[in-house]
C-alpha cells in the first residue's frame, strides 16, 4: 500500500454504514479523514480547512454530489475529486469529468481500489501544485550571485563542514552574521545538500515588506481581503510546500507575526489573510539574522518559543575581516577571468577591515572595473574609503550608511561641476579615461543641466 501520510481526505456519502467503513479503511492506511452525510455539511468542513481529496458520492438528498462538486470547484480548486455512484449513466460522468473531477466510479467499489484512484489523485494534484510552484518560482525569483561559496579560511572550512553535516536534514537552521556575509548563499547551499534540492527554494526578506504586505507575501490572501486585493494569492509558504523557505532578518519579524509563523513550525497548519480555512504545509524553515536573537529574547521583542523552534542548531558565518585571504579569492572571484590587478590594489584589499562584508567588497570591484582604463585594477580605481591610510579603522557598524553609488555619483558630479562640463579635464581630474566618464556619466545618468546647474 502506497503512503497516505499527511493526506487530509473528506468523505461525503449519505449512506451511514458505508461512509463509517470507509473512514475506518482510510485511518487504517494514513490518512487524515473528515466525512459528511450530505452536501452542506461537506461544504461547512470545506470552510475550515483544505482537502487534498475529496469522494462524493452522486445521489444525496438535496444537494447531490454534481452540484456539490461545482460548489467544490469554486470554494477550493485545488482539491482533487473522486466521484462515486450506485446508478452511473454515461452523460453524468461526462458532466463530473467536464466539473474536473478527477475520476468517476460505480458502485459497488473495492475500498483497495478506491485507494489506488485516490493514490493517483494526489499524485495528480502534486504535479499540479508543482507546475504553480515552478510558475511562481520563476515570477518571483531575482538576479543576483547565483555561484557557489568561496573560502579556504578555518572559519570558512568550519561553516563549509556544517553544511556538509546538517544540509541532509530537514531541521530549521538559523544562520547568523553581519549584513553582507553571504547568508543566503549559505542557505542555497544547505537546500541543495538537503533531500529537498529537487523542490523551490523560495526566500523572503522581513526587512524589505512592511507588516501588513508580509504577513500576505508569507501565508498567501484571500480575494477582497483588503483594498487591492483583487484576486486570491498564494503565500511563499505554499509555494515553497515541500521544499525549503528562506526567511531573511527574521528579527524584523513583528511580534504580531511571530505566533502565527510558530504555528506552521509546530503543525504545519497556515491560514491565508481574510480567510477562516486553514492549510496543511511541509516545509523546511532555513532563517538568517544580523541581531543577536537570544538577547532579543531577554529583551522581549522576539519569542522564546519561536527561537528555540528555528533554532535546533546556528551557524555563524564569519565577517570578511576574520576571513584571512579569503579577500584576495573574493576579489578575483569578482573581478573575474582576464582581469589583472596592480600589487598596491591587493594590498589595500588585504588590509582594509570591510564593514560591508562580502557585498561591500563586490561593489567594490564593480566600481574599480568601471573606473579601469584598461583591463588592471589598480589602487586609484578602488574607492577612497579602502585606500586612506585611516580605512582600516573604519567601524563596522556604519556601514549600513554607506552608499558606494551614491559616493562615486557624487565624485563624478563634483569633477564636473568643477572643471565646468569638460570632460577630458573632469576625467583627468579623476584619473580615468574620457571612455571610462563616459560610462559612469551613463551609468549613474549625469545630465549636462544637474552639473551646469549649480
Amino acid at each position: 500500500m502506497n503512503d497516505f501520510a499527511n493526506t487530509d481526505l473528506l468523505f461525503v456519502d449519505d449512506d451511514d454504514e458505508i461512509r463509517k467503513r470507509a473512514s475506518q479503511y482510510f485511518r487504517d492506511i494514513g490518512c487524515e479523514v473528515s466525512s459528511a452525510p450530505n452536501g452542506e455539511a461537506a461544504i461547512e468542513l470545506l470552510s475550515q480547512r483544505v482537502f487534498q481529496v475529496a469522494i462524493l458520492d452522486v445521489a444525496m438528498p438535496g444537494m447531490n454530489g454534481i452540484e456539490l462538486l461545482e460548489k467544490i470547484r469554486g470554494i477550493s480548486p485545488e482539491t482533487e475529486v473522486v466521484m462515486l455512484t450506485g446508478q452511473g449513466t454515461i452523460e453524468t460522468a461526462v458532466q463530473a469529468m467536464k466539473l474536473g473531477a478527477h475520476d468517476f466510479l460505480t458502485k459497488p467499489v473495492r475500498f483497495k481500489h478506491l485507494a489506488a484512484v485516490v493514490q493517483r489523485a494526489i499524485e495528480a494534484g502534486h504535479l499540479r501544485k508543482e507546475n504553480r510552484q515552478l510558475r511562481a518560482v520563476i515570477e518571483r525569483s531575482r538576479n543576483g550571485n547565483t555561484s557557489g561559496m568561496v573560502g579556504q579560511s578555518p572559519a570558512m572550512q568550519e561553516v563549509f563542514r556544517l553544511v556538509e553535516r546538517v544540509g541532509p536534514t530537514d531541521k530549521p537552521i538559523l544562520i547568523q552574521g553581519e549584513s553582507g556575509t553571504g547568508k543566503e548563499l549559505v542557505a542555497k547551499a544547505l537546500h541543495q545538500a538537503s533531500q529537498l534540492s529537487a523542490k523551490p527554494l523560495v526566500v523572503i526578506n522581513c526587512a524589505a515588506l512592511p507588516e501588513s504586505l508580509l504577513e500576505s507575501e508569507l501565508f498567501g490572501h484571500e480575494k477582497g481581503a483588503f483594498t487591492g486585493a483583487a484576486s486570491a494569492k498564494e503565500g511563499l509558504f505554499e509555494v515553497a510546500d515541500g521544499g525549503t523557505l528562506f526567511i531573511d532578518e527574521i528579527g524584523e519579524l513583528s511580534p504580531a507575526l511571530q505566533p502565527k509563523l510558530l504555528r506552521v513550525l509546530e503543525d504545519g497548519w497556515m491560514r491565508r489573510v481574510g480567510s477562516v480555512r486553514d492549510r496543511r504545509v511541509n516545509v523546511r524553515v532555513l532563517a538568517a539574522t544580523n541581531r543577536d536573537l537570544g538577547a532579543e529574547v531577554e529583551a522581549k521583542r522576539f519569542r522564546e518559543d519561536l527561537y528555540y523552534r528555528i533554532n535546533v542548531l546556528t551557524i555563524q558565518i564569519p565577517p570578511l575581516r576574520e576571513r584571512g585571504d579569503d579577500t584576495l579569492l573574493l576579489a578575483d572571484k569578482f573581478a573575474g577571468p582576464g582581469w589583472d590587478w596592480e600589487p598596491a590594489a591587493r594590498e589595500a584589499i588585504q588590509k582594509y577591515s570591510w564593514p560591508g562584508n562580502v557585498r561591500q567588497l563586490m561593489n567594490a570591484i564593480e566600481r574599480a572595473k568601471i573606473l579601469a582604463d584598461d583591463e588592471v585594477i589598480r589602487r586609484r580605481n578602488l574607492p577612497p574609503e579602502i585606500t586612506a591610510k585611516e580605512s582600516s579603522n573604519a567601524a563596522p557598524a556604519d556601514f549600513h550608511q554607506l552608499d558606494l553609488a551614491a559616493l562615486t555619483r557624487a565624485r563624478v558630479v563634483e569633477a564636473m561641476r568643477q572643471e565646468r562640463g569638460n570632460k577630458l579635464r573632469s576625467a583627468q581630474l579623476l584619473g580615468v579615461s574620457r571612455r571610462s566618464l563616459y560610462r559612469l556619466l551613463e551609468k549613474y545618468q549625469v545630465t549636462d543641466d544637474e552639473v551646469m546647474g549649480s
